[in-house]
């Protein structure tokens, strides 16, 4: 029983460590990229491209690994391949931490 006790916060915790893992202010000054498509604080101006702004940050850090991967294809992949090739773990944990905390701004 206390196996399983043990292994069960364990895993508690290393699921908050890996959602904690991106720096929203490191993520704010990384995001001049991002900008032009999806606005300063991830509200989008454009139909066409996604709001960031209060998406799960699981979410978008898997999303931006996909694209920089290649695994992502179809839609706007020939625009955010290319944004996202150059960026690390940390960039793309970061980004999403920044993004996943700002408001959604309903229109």
């Amino acid at each position: 029983m206390k196996r399983i006790l043990l292994g069960a916060a364990l895993l508690v915790l290393g699921s908050q460590t890996a959602v904690a893992a991106g720096d929203a202010e490191a993520g704010k000054a990384k995001s001049g990229m991002c900008v032009a498509c999806h606005g300063t604080d991830g509200n989008s101006l454009a139909p066409m491209y996604p709001n960031l702004a209060g998406q799960h940050a699981q979410y978008l850090e898997g999303a931006i690994k996909a694209y920089r991967d290649g695994q992502r294809t179809g839609g706007t992949s020939a625009m955010m391949a290319p944004m996202a090739a150059n960026l690390t773990d940390q960039d793309a944990a970061d980004l999403a931490a920044y993004f996943s905390q700002q408001k959604l701004k309903q229109k």
